[in-house]
């Protein structure tokens, strides 16, 4: 029997009527058609269905979508808030080649996300444990490291400046 649950996704409401069993991830992508979040493994291994729930980071393949009716969730769509440009995060990630195939990058996004809203002056090291959750099959996490880096400076600054992190 379906379920009516309501979604703050990127900060707009969705009310919802969805089966008790359906995942987070399945919801986002099928329903609200919210494709940048990716399904990987399907088992929380990969990190490439990784978004943000009331501020913490969630696979959302092991999230039923009944258990965050209410709650707050940031996607990787919902990182640009204006729409219009881009957030620090993925500018630096296009500019120091840290895209690759791309599979993996939203998963990457919002773990650096995650990981700049709690340590906003990260150490290369925590850069890599902060990523530790999540695969990238191209082999390529240095450039992935250097751009959370230089997002994290680019951040610091916008934030001494008055914009949004």
């Amino acid at each position: 029997m379906k379920q009516q649950i309501e979604l703050i996704v990127n900060g707009d409401r969705y009310s919802l009527s969805v089966e008790p069993w359906r995942t987070l991830n399945e919801v986002l992508r099928d329903d609200l058609n919210l494709t940048g979040t990716k399904l990987g493994c399907g088992s929380g291994d990969c990190g490439a269905c990784t978004v943000i729930v009331d501020g913490r980071s969630v696979s959302s393949c092991l999230t039923l979508a009944v258990s965050v009716s209410g709650r707050d969730i940031r996607t990787v769509e919902g990182l640009a808030r204006s729409g219009e440009e881009l957030h620090a995060i993925q500018e630096s990630f296009i500019e120091n080649g840290a895209i690759q195939c791309g599979f993996c990058t939203a998963g990457m996004e919002m773990s650096a996300y995650y990981l700049l809203s709690h340590n906003p002056a990260p150490s290369e090291g925590e850069i890599r444990a902060g990523l530790s959750g999540n695969l990238c099959r191209c082999t390529g996490y240095n450039q992935i490291v250097e751009a959370i880096g230089v997002a994290a400076e680019k951040m610091r600054n916008q934030s001494k400046a008055g914009g949004e992190r």
